[in-house]
């Protein structure tokens, strides 16, 4: 394990983090606890349902999550996102900016692509899902990587997986990791501290109200019972003191591989990267047992304005 983690639980970031124009207030910030992978599946299994997360530190071969990070910037270089003559594997944004249109267009071309299909089956990590979901593990289909700038302001609203999935089982786990470093100041999740309960009490009140509903709609992130896009908020400082509990931040390092409740709230920061130059990189994909019903809208290839 790297990262000198009793010193990460008390230090406070470098840089307040920010989402949507608002700072994360200090008294409202703690930190997410690191699990060595170390420690068993049955003792890893006890803390994901005790807390809504589990955060491993380094269960995936670091030197392979830095190759496909260089991977993916040299087949987004065309577009005009990384800087020209930069070493890959960094993600150095270009000063220029990227051609947006070309941009988008390649990223759903590498989402389809065998080699990130590659990566998120490899096998040590199929077979560690295999043993957290004591069964056989079904990957969704529709699986997202994103990037994003530095000094960009684009940052995920709070809000729970299970409003996008509700077609299928609730005993999803989704897999976030970190293509790359990610510090705390480059706005990786947050997750609300404590929220996997309150993700409980939220469903179980649109489940409640919701009989007025089609089947359809029900199911839908974009009814007419729920906030835009699905989203719980955008304003986190109000969500910790709303609900008197704190956001858990974190210093990922590749090979990280955060997995978390479909009832867990999380969010992301804007990117502050300190030196203003490196793009954030990550993945996040869905597990679930095959046995268990599957929601047939994640059978398809993640698209842009799929509305999922």
């Amino acid at each position: 394990m790297s990262i000198a983690t009793g010193a990460m639980q008390t230090r406070t970031p470098e840089f307040p983090l920010i989402a949507h124009g608002k700072t994360l207030a200090a008294e409202r910030m703690g930190w997410l606890t690191p699990t060595d992978p170390a420690i068993g599946v049955d003792a890893i299994r006890r803390r994901y349902q005790d807390d809504g997360y589990v955060w491993l530190k380094g269960l995936l071969p670091r030197a392979d999550i830095i190759d496909f990070r260089g991977w993916v910037f040299e087949r987004l270089a065309m577009t005009g996102l990384v800087e020209p003559g930069s070493d890959f594997s960094q993600g150095i944004a270009s000063a220029a900016g990227p051609d947006w249109s070309l941009a988008n267009r390649r990223l759903m071309s590498l989402v389809r692509s065998a080699a990130y299909e590659g990566f998120c089956t490899q096998p040590l990590l199929i077979r560690f899902m295999d043993e957290f979901l004591q069964g056989i593990s079904y990957l969704h289909k529709r699986k997202i990587m994103r990037f994003t700038q530095p000094g960009s302001p684009t940052a995920t609203p709070a809000h729970y997986d299970l409003v996008y999935l509700r077609g299928g089982t609730s005993r999803l786990v989704t897999a976030w990791i970190p293509i790359g470093d990610i510090p705390s100041e480059m706005g990786g999740l947050v997750y609300l501290e404590g929220s996997h309960a309150l993700g409980v009490k939220m469903e179980a009140e649109f489940q409640a109200a919701s009989g007025d509903l089609s089947p359809e709609a029900r199911i839908s992130a974009y009814n007419s019972h729920m906030t835009e896009g699905g989203w719980v908020s955008k304003d986190l400082p109000d969500m910790a003191e709303r609900f008197n509990t704190r956001w858990l931040a974190a210093d990922y390092e590749a090979g990280d591989v955060v997995l978390h409740s479909p009832y867990m709230i999380h969010a992301s920061t804007t990117n502050q990267d300190r030196g203003g130059r490196r793009l954030r990189l990550s993945t996040d994909i869905r597990y679930q047992n095959v046995d268990d019903e599957i929601d047939a809208r994640w059978n398809n290839h993640w698209s842009l304005g799929d509305m999922l």
